[in-house]
């Protein structure tokens, strides 16, 4: 779950009730930081690569820049594996191309970028480290969770996570060569896939709905990590706080962010 606060998401980690010591976390929405960009991205859309007015986007940026200890540490996202290190790259010039961030100095702000697919924000139970992953079906598939993890460097016991709002189990149609992908890697990943019989072909399955929550769940436990909350928000669905790719296509990008104090 999470708790909204003036159309900010603030992450419930669950469990313990709070978040690790000296670790903030946050997720904007469409509705946020009384956004500048116009319609189809109205209003607080942050990210660059979609079309929308640049002003716009550095108008947001600034606003949300005002919450923040510093300018966060935006990533050239390509449904890939590789995990940056905020505390070893600049704030500013070039993106690096990477689709996680981890942060283990103070105020060095990790942030991923959405619009159905899954943001994770992570930390060490202790704060000592914080991270924030990108996992679209590709990125989860070719294992970002896992490279997030291993760059996080801490027990897996020890490690704290919120899945932050994805595209839901509802509402995800995939292809079988999705869940050939996932079922190859791991059999039990046949239990988030949900047959979507073929008109033209009673009882036999032409698409099915994928279930991301799950998928990241079971690739979480397999590292060992238990503590694990959210997964219960659909961008999809939500047509007034969330921007979902797969409803407009043309659209904005909502941001998942998490630093150390």
């Amino acid at each position: 779950m999470a708790f909204s606060l003036d159309d900010l998401l603030i992450p419930d980690w669950g469990g313990e009730g709070c978040a690790p010591p000296g670790v903030r976390a946050l997720v904007t929405t469409r509705l946020s930081l009384r956004g500048c960009s116009a319609a189809p991205y109205d209003r607080c859309n942050l990210a660059l690569h979609v079309g929308d007015d640049p002003l716009a986007v550095a108008a947001n940026r600034d606003n949300l820049r005002r919450l923040l200890p510093q300018e966060p540490l935006w990533l050239n996202q390509v449904h890939g594996i590789a995990v940056a290190c905020a505390d070893e790259c600049g704030q500013t010039g070039a993106a690096p191309q990477a689709d996680a961030s981890i942060a283990r100095e103070s105020a060095r702000v990790c942030a991923v970028l959405t619009a159905d697919c899954l943001p994770l924000l992570l930390a060490a139970r202790d704060g000592s480290v914080v991270a924030a992953a990108h996992a679209g079906w590709r990125g989860l598939a070719a294992g970002v969770i896992e490279a997030t993890v291993a760059a996080m460097a801490v027990p897996a016991a020890e490690v704290r996570v919120w899945l932050g709002p994805a595209i839901g189990p509802q509402a995800f149609e995939v292809g079988s060569e999705v869940r050939a992908v996932f079922c190859r890697h791991d059999p039990q990943a046949a239990q988030a896939f949900r047959a979507v019989e073929s008109a033209a072909q009673p009882g036999q399955a032409a698409k099915w709905l994928c279930d991301l929550y799950l998928l990241a769940r079971q690739r979480l436990a397999a590292l060992g990590i238990r503590q694990v909350s959210g997964g219960d928000l659909c961008t999809l669905s939500d047509e007034r706080r969330f921007y979902s790719y797969r409803r407009d296509g043309r659209t904005g990008r909502m941001a998942s962010l998490i630093w150390r104090e």
